[in-house]
């Protein structure tokens, strides 16, 4: 249930719903606009009455939100939302590219990695120092040592850092390190481990799971935001299909969808969605017009020695004539690429 308060409602008629709501046995959540304030109640899993609060002093309107998920619908706030995780990149404005590689594999690899990337114009640095893999014998990833390489690259660089955390242990060092903490496909549903994430407050991309519906990850999302931690972005990755010929099934029909139905930024992830190289820029130029509001593409500087996900990462200069690529893309929608921090827009004219 979300409360309308009217506008000019006082502090003191706020306060006086929000003392209704508790004592409802629910929590109140106030939510100040430009022109009034809405009050949102959290805490309940089936329909409240509001008729009492309905006729309360300075209440203008009480909506019933029908979705099973609440704070991440549009039902529950209009506005979309933005998410910064470094100064001048901001999700839900203009378009993130998120790039780098699958994992940080050594000093070399990921500095190259960070430096061919920012060159191209990219707004973050992704790069795994964690791995979760389908097999227990492929490489798991770097642990520690590969969060102070990512750490060094971001001092190389200035680029934001975005890697995955697994677990609760995982996430307390990984946010010490990373502006945006990502939860991959497999850890959709690990509850756990969102509600640490909620509690962190750190900025969150939330990766659909590989067999999740769109309310299963609305329903993911609303376990952070439950948690107190509203800064979360959504990424469509692919789900499975039945056909080979690509690795996943890349829904982009997710990305207008969602964004229907929630106020949260989502962006794409061409990479997993094909896991095929040459599949990676058709896939990403469609999803800059299906409206994403970022893309996260991996970029390895020798992808045939890559120790995961070679097949689909791109090489350098692939991703640099991308770039140029998406910035038409966006100029022709009345947008623009988030350029790398500290450089100056590129002028299309």
């Amino acid at each position: 249930m979300l409360v309308v308060m009217q506008h000019g409602a006082t502090q003191a008629q706020i306060d006086a719903v929000c003392s209704a709501i508790t004592e409802m046995g629910y929590t109140p959540v106030p939510m100040p606009g430009e022109q009034r304030t809405a009050i949102g109640l959290v805490g309940n899993d089936r329909e409240v009455d509001g008729t009492g609060i309905g006729g309360m002093a300075g209440v203008a309107q009480v909506i019933y939100v029908t979705k099973p998920f609440k704070q991440v619908s549009r039902e529950w706030k209009a506005e979309s939302t933005t998410v910064t995780i470094g100064p001048g990149v901001t999700f839900g404005r203009d378009l993130v590219v998120i790039a780098g590689p699958c994992s940080v594999e050594s000093e070399q690899q990921i500095l190259t990695a960070a430096r061919a990337v920012r060159a191209a114009g990219a707004s973050a640095l992704r790069g795994g120092a964690y791995k979760p893999r389908s097999s227990p014998y492929s490489f798991q990833g770097l642990g520690a040592d590969g969060l102070k390489l990512l750490a060094l690259a971001r001092r190389e660089t200035g680029l934001p850092i975005v890697t995955e955390a697994m677990d609760d242990e995982g996430a307390q060092r990984v946010a010490e390190v990373a502006d945006m903490i990502q939860v991959g496909a497999r850890n959709m549903q690990n509850y756990s481990l969102l509600r640490t994430l909620g509690r962190l407050g750190k900025p969150v991309l939330l990766k659909r799971g590989m067999a999740a519906t769109i309310t299963d990850l609305l329903l993911s999302a609303e376990y952070i935001l439950a948690e107190g931690n509203p800064h979360v972005v959504l990424c469509e990755r692919g789900v499975r299909g039945f056909d080979a010929a690509t690795r996943n099934l890349f829904d982009l029909t997710a990305v207008p969808l969602i964004k229907g139905m929630s106020h949260l930024p989502v962006v794409a992830d061409p990479s997993h969605g094909t896991g095929v190289r040459s599949l990676v820029a058709p896939m990403a130029r469609a999803a800059v017009a299906a409206g994403a509001d970022g893309l996260i593409i991996e970029v390895h500087p020798t992808p045939e020695r890559a120790l995961s996900d070679g097949a689909q990462s791109l090489f350098p200069e692939q991703f640099s004539a991308l770039m140029a690529e998406l910035r038409k893309v966006a100029e022709a929608l009345g947008r623009a690429v988030t350029p790398s921090p500290g450089t100056a827009p590129v002028d299309l004219g």
